[in-house]
């Protein structure tokens, strides 16, 4: 039994599949190339997902799961994070290739990340497997861990204090604004009241999202207005120019503790593309469920 036991995987290792799945990453990979060929702007959708599942209770898969109770449900979330059915269609072809249900919902969510990241042309990172599914879901959590659009710097820096990461994590993962969009309720009180924004930029976002509520509320908008399908770092010279599109950009550089960073990432895309894939492989490690903990769901939306 002991012989065994040491042939296994670790529990939480790049080499978890090796032995009853080894095209894992390869499958996954040629599934996000696809999918991001076809639309760009999935690959920033599948960048969010990441991290909304793995801000509450950990990278567990729980933000998957179906119901009025669960996250998504939950403000951050509900009619704005996007991606479920790319996990659904990888994890089908994982069950196919691997020749039954073996890899974890949670897994696919951090490999797709990752491979998201890459494919729109951002620095690779490791990403271990071997984490297991929750059976439960957190709305609650959703709401009061995700950093909102509209919260301030000291606020922001302590809900990722409280994950383990320090204001240059924060700042290096707030980096993923380099691609992606924006609904026009989430800038619609920055560009017509705040004052820290170019007049130029925010005169060009009001001609596609009307001053008033309840008109085009959907209309999208790039969080990085020159290159939203490439990851570099000129989200953050967009920053340093007052051209944040949300409250919550623009306040990485207004004056506060974090405007060194944003400096230094403006100047030097690859500290800002390094430090990104560092705090992408800590973002990972956060509340993983291993061995018997939690379960590998049959279907990502439903515990077993």
């Amino acid at each position: 039994m002991a012989d065994f036991a040491a042939a296994q995987p670790p529990p939480f290792s790049l080499s978890f599949y090796a032995d009853n799945c080894p095209c894992v990453f390869e499958t996954v990979r040629a599934s996000v190339k696809s999918v991001i060929s076809k639309e760009p702007r999935m690959g920033a959708s599948l960048i969010r997902l990441f991290f909304h599942d793995c801000f509450v209770n950990g990278c567990d898969g729980s933000i998957l799961l179906d119901g009025d109770d669960g996250e998504k449900t939950a403000a951050p979330n509900v009619n704005s994070v996007r991606g479920y059915e790319v996990i659904d269609a990888i994890k089908g072809q994982l069950s196919t290739a691997c020749g039954g249900n073996v890899v974890s919902c949670s897994d696919i969510i951090a490999i797709v990340a990752r491979d998201s990241v890459v494919e729109l042309g951002g620095q690779s990172y490791p990403v271990p497997v071997g984490r297991r599914d929750s059976t439960t879901s957190n709305k609650d959590g959703a709401n009061s861990d995700i950093p909102a659009f509209f919260e301030d710097l000291d606020a922001i820096i302590s809900k990722f204090a409280r994950k383990g990461f320090t204001a240059r994590e924060m700042v290096a993962l707030s980096g993923a604004h380099t691609v992606g969009q924006a609904q026009c309720t989430t800038f619609r009180h920055r560009i017509y009241n705040e004052t820290n924004i170019d007049p130029t930029f925010a005169a060009m976002r009001q001609a596609n999202c009307p001053m008033t509520s309840g008109q085009g509320d959907g209309n999208l908008a790039p969080l990085d207005p020159q290159s939203p399908i490439l990851f570099d770092n000129y989200y953050f010279q967009a920053l340093m120019s007052k051209k944040g599109l949300l409250h919550s950009d623009q306040v990485l550089f207004n004056g506060g503790s974090t405007d060194s960073i944003v400096t230094l990432y403006s100047n030097d895309s690859i500290a800002f593309l390094t430090d990104f894939a560092n705090a992408m492989v800590k973002m990972g490690n956060l509340g993983v469920l291993t061995g018997t903990q939690g379960q590998v769901r049959v279907d990502c939306r439903r515990v077993n």
